[in-house]
């Protein structure tokens, strides 16, 4: 890795599933900023897409550019469906991620994260990053294989303490084998369950060279700087520190000793010690409510390279979320309706999750009792120990008898919503059921919608990305943010 990079001041954040994809991020790129791919379930993204038939050609341009043709050849053969599926027809499903992941599966993730982040990056020299979620450990090693084959310039994740990932991306652009050690819950005999890939094995002919991407750390306080900086594998690139008004899954709540009784409520622990982070002498960018000029300035005054957005990008023309959806929201902002809630129960993760109150969505209670509880895509399943060589998986929006058998509990499972399904269906790739019954979405954003009195103009109920940096790189801020990306990171 070069190891002097410009630092762009806005990075679009990273939203899954798909919501951040390669136009969004490719429109920001060619700005000079951030621009961000999702790389959550992107294998199911490409497969379901490629059975749509991929009317534009795009996907299949860039399978065309994908260095090894035989790999890329047998994803198209397995999922493309010239003309689409039939409208009532059900999705072809992708086998569930488990700790012993075979070379197909492996083979779809390598491609798929390589045509997301090809798409992103085709044609220009803007700089391009992927997101991922450290609870969801198990397509890792061959994700991040296949996104630095399209030479994706930054990785950047969170929900978790990805401390092993810093190393692996240094191993992989050595082309060396990589582990990472999987979490198992129900362990307290600590065994350990390792995954391995060797790139190696992959490669058809000679090995084409691999550029070791910036690692950015997404974390919610102080503290986690600091174990990033002391404990990662390898070199952090820098952190995003991400507050809790944030859109999708957010940190917990800290305990309060001082105050046993106050459940599932953010206070004054929640809030990051921006000095103490800043001390470290890595950038870091805040996200959370900072889709503003003013913020943006107050970001960069308290020493910070720049913030990162979600919402803001994630209603703009360029979004993945389906249109009707990004209208709704914005609809419901300007009548004064729009309700986002931190739901402490929807994600079977455990993390608090925000949800945007919307007709029709799984966050509805009688959309949710009816939808009934399936988990046919298993992104979200826990990984939890058996003996020293076994493991299974559960997730908490299975059905419950299946969770209870597996050694969940009522309480674990009351509430929990199968985001995998309803993120799935908040882009237009939702499952077909029994009697061509769609999936219903769910919708997640900030709390902040505010941005919308500035963006929308002269009557305007929708607005483009290049409408967000427009308003965000202003006169009012265009000598601050450009003395800012002249800035260098130096390791």
């Amino acid at each position: 890795m070069d190891p002097k990079t410009k630092l762009p001041p806005i990075i679009q954040g990273g939203m899954g599933i798909a919501v951040s994809g390669w136009q969004l991020a490719r429109t920001v790129s060619l700005r000079g900023q951030l621009g961000v791919v999702s790389g959550t379930g992107i294998d199911a993204v490409l497969a379901r897409r490629l059975q749509l038939g991929d009317p534009e050609g795009d996907l299949r341009r860039a399978l065309d550019n994908f260095p090894w043709p035989d790999m890329a050849r047998q994803v198209l053969d397995k999922y493309f469906i010239p003309g689409g599926k039939a409208e009532d027809a059900p999705f072809k499903l992708n086998p569930m991620r488990t700790m012993k992941v075979s070379r197909k599966t492996s083979e779809l993730l390598i491609v798929s994260n390589f045509v997301e982040v090809y798409l992103a990056k085709e044609n220009h020299d803007g700089v391009v990053g992927i997101n991922y979620l450290e609870k969801i450990q198990r397509p890792h090693l061959a994700s991040l294989f296949g996104a630095m084959l399209a030479g994706v310039d930054f990785v950047l994740m969170g929900a978790g303490i990805p401390l092993a990932i810093p190393g692996i991306l240094d191993r992989l652009a050595r082309w060396d084998t990589v582990e990472i050690k999987l979490t198992a819950a129900n362990n307290p005999d600590r065994h350990s369950y390792v995954q391995t890939l060797d790139p190696k094995t992959y490669a058809e002919g000679e090995l084409v060279p691999l550029k070791r991407p910036k690692f950015l750390a997404i974390i919610s306080s102080d503290v986690l700087a600091q174990t990033f900086v002391r404990r990662a594998s390898g070199f952090t690139d820098g952190f995003v520190v991400e507050h809790h008004t944030a859109g999708g899954h957010n940190a917990p709540p800290r305990k309060d000793r001082s105050a046993p009784d106050r459940v599932n409520e953010y206070g004054p622990r929640d809030e990051p010690n921006l000095e103490k982070i800043a001390a470290h002498g890595r950038p870091f960018w805040l996200a959370g409510g900072y889709a503003s000029p003013e913020r943006v300035q107050w970001a960069l005054d308290q020493g910070a390279t720049g913030v990162q957005l979600g919402s803001i990008f994630a209603t703009s023309n360029e979004s993945g979320l389906l249109p009707k959806i990004r209208q709704n929201i914005i609809d419901r902002y300007l009548r004064g309706d729009l309700t986002i809630r931190t739901d402490f129960t929807a994600s079977p993760t455990g993390f608090p999750f925000k949800v945007v109150e919307m007709g029709g969505t799984i966050g509805q209670a009688d959309v949710y009792a009816k939808r009934g509880r399936i988990c046919d895509m298993g992104y979200l399943r826990e990984m939890f120990s058996v003996d020293e060589k076994r493991v299974g998986y559960r997730c908490a929006s299975e059905p419950v008898g299946d969770f209870l058998k597996k050694g969940g509990t009522e309480e674990g499972a009351a509430g929990r919503q199968c985001l995998c399904n309803g993120l799935m269906a908040t882009i237009g790739l939702g499952q077909v059921r029994e009697g061509g019954i769609v999936e219903p979405p769910v919708v997640t954003a900030g709390d902040d919608f505010s941005f919308l009195d500035h963006i929308l103009k002269d009557g305007a109920t929708s607005y483009s990305a290049n409408d967000v940096l427009d308003y965000l790189l202003g006169p009012s801020m265009s000598s601050r943010l450009l003395e800012t990306v002249s800035g260098e990171l130096v390791r």
